[in-house]
């Protein structure tokens, strides 16, 4: 999995002793900067629309916006699965078929 942190390491209890389990920091940090490069792509693209751009440059800007959400999705998806659904796993079977899974999910969606 692309984080080696222990998904045990991320559980925190609230004050009723509810287990919650969240992505790891550097995951977080690298969604938060793809985000922000997406928001400054997205604020460029209206500026082209404003400006009357081709639609074709249009078109294609969009799709560079789609593909690198696309990105976002997959890699909070392994987050997901690397933290709060392994943090779940009771065994090592379970485990492997989790990464087995995350593959294959990242495998679909980088093409989608």
């Amino acid at each position: 999995m692309p984080d080696t942190q222990n998904p045990q390491d991320l559980v925190a209890r609230d004050d009723t002793q509810s287990v919650r389990v969240y992505l790891t920091p550097e995951l977080e940090k690298n969604l938060d900067l793809r985000l922000a490069r997406i928001e400054g792509h997205v604020r460029s693209i209206r500026r082209m629309l404003a400006e009357h751009t081709d639609c074709e440059t249009l078109l294609i800007q969009m799709s560079a916006v789609k593909a690198a959400m696309n990105q976002v999705i997959v890699k909070t998806l392994e987050g997901h699965i690397a933290t709060c659904v392994s943090a779940c796993a009771q065994d090592e079977e379970t485990l492997q078929a989790l990464e087995r899974l995350r593959k294959a999910l990242g495998l679909v969606l980088k093409n989608a």
